[in-house]
């Protein structure tokens, strides 16, 4: 009986000695868990044990574990060649590292996307067509991995750490080429895969996650034809189904930006930049309801500068405001939409974090 005590109690003092280190370990995760984003990158610089933390993301899955996940605003303004990240609310901000990239990769618009905790940046510079990420977790630009048909004006949507890319145009010595080509890209194995062309070749088109499905909208086709149709993707069955006239209601121009548009509660909407107008779809019946008017100037630009995304439950509208005809600084505004409204409320957002003073190239929302 001593001895089976004896030999119970080295067990128990064994297996507490290993297992402590691993309830040290997830303890720190926690903690850390809990510390604002933006620090994240410093930890790096304490020891090699917390920078392969950070390399392994299990922060960012605790964060979501324990319903810490938060959106972030990356917005890149036409006078300026650095991101900056704000919180939900603009109450603060941060700006990014550099990009070390050649002037032609910042002479235009560029195709962004967040996907996991990564901003992905696509566009031009001298050696051709190429994709940047920015990693959260480090505060630091990477180059690659490039498209396996580099492109651009493409339709993208991320869903949790995978992001879908169609469409879009190629450029070669024989010079541009509309395409139907899909790629996928998973942010944690940082690798494209190839899926299944669209029915249609389409560029300058708009992409989003709706009832688990990919659906690409508009774009115009290899002879700049305005594209009144849809597709959707289902990865489970890995088919495309075209939907004709989704946009046939819509006032579409030769200039005009992709269509904008954002998903709340599983629901699609829509801005109508030639008229100013919000509008619902009703994915039963493949028609549209009007919301009211929106309170940014967005038939000015052809909805190009005009930033509209859903955040949680909330749709996000940036753009020159109508209440600041006399002012450099751009209106954020806030919405809780729903499907049977019969008008939607805007709500006016103050910018405390810094400034939105010039047009708007690019904005992309991360959850982390």
């Amino acid at each position: 009986m001593g001895e089976t005590a004896h030999s119970h109690a080295c067990l128990t003092s064994q297996n507490a000695y290993q297992t402590a280190p691993q309830l040290l370990y997830e303890l720190q995760v926690e903690i850390f868990a809990r510390i604002p984003c933006c620090e994240y990158w410093k930890l790096q610089f304490l020891n090699n044990q917390f920078s392969q933390l950070l390399k392994s993301s299990e922060i960012f899955r605790t964060r979501r574990e324990l319903g810490l996940v938060k959106p972030y605003f990356f917005i890149l303004s036409s006078s300026d060649r650095r991101w900056t990240m704000f919180d939900e609310d603009f109450k603060s901000s941060q700006r990014l590292p550099k990009l070390s990239s050649d002037i032609n990769f910042f002479s235009g618009d560029k195709e962004t996307i967040c996907v996991g905790t990564q901003l992905i940046v696509i566009w031009r510079n001298k050696e051709g067509i190429t994709v940047w990420r920015y990693e959260l977790a480090m505060h630091k630009w990477f180059k690659g991995p490039e498209m396996i048909t580099p492109r651009i004006m493409f339709a993208s949507a991320s869903h949790g750490t995978n992001a879908f890319f169609a469409g879009g145009f190629t450029i070669s010595k024989n010079g541009v080429e509309v395409v139907s080509i899909v790629e996928k890209y998973n942010a944690e194995t940082k690798t494209w895969a190839s899926i299944l062309p669209m029915h249609r070749r389409r560029k300058l088109c708009s992409g989003c996650f709706l009832r688990g499905k990919f659906y690409v909208l508009g774009g115009q086709n290899e002879n700049n034809e305005n594209l009144t149709c849809a597709e959707s993707y289902d990865e489970e069955t890995n088919s495309w189904e075209l939907i004709p006239n989704m946009l046939a209601d819509m006032s579409l121009s030769i200039f005009q930006a992709p269509p904008r548009i954002a998903v709340v509660n599983d629901t699609l909407y829509l801005l109508e930049t030639s008229l100013n107008e919000l509008r619902v779809y009703n994915v039963n019946t493949n028609t549209w309801k009007k919301l009211g008017t929106i309170p940014v100037m967005a038939h000015l630009t052809k909805g190009w500068g005009v930033v509209f995304k859903s955040v949680k439950d909330n749709l996000m509208l940036i753009g020159a405001s109508f209440n600041r005809l006399h002012s450099q600084k751009w209106g954020i505004y806030k919405s809780c939409p729903s499907p049977d409204m019969e008008e939607i409320h805007w709500e006016d957002i103050c910018c405390r974090g810094g400034s939105l003073n010039h047009s708007i190239l690019n904005c992309s929302v991360m959850l982390a």
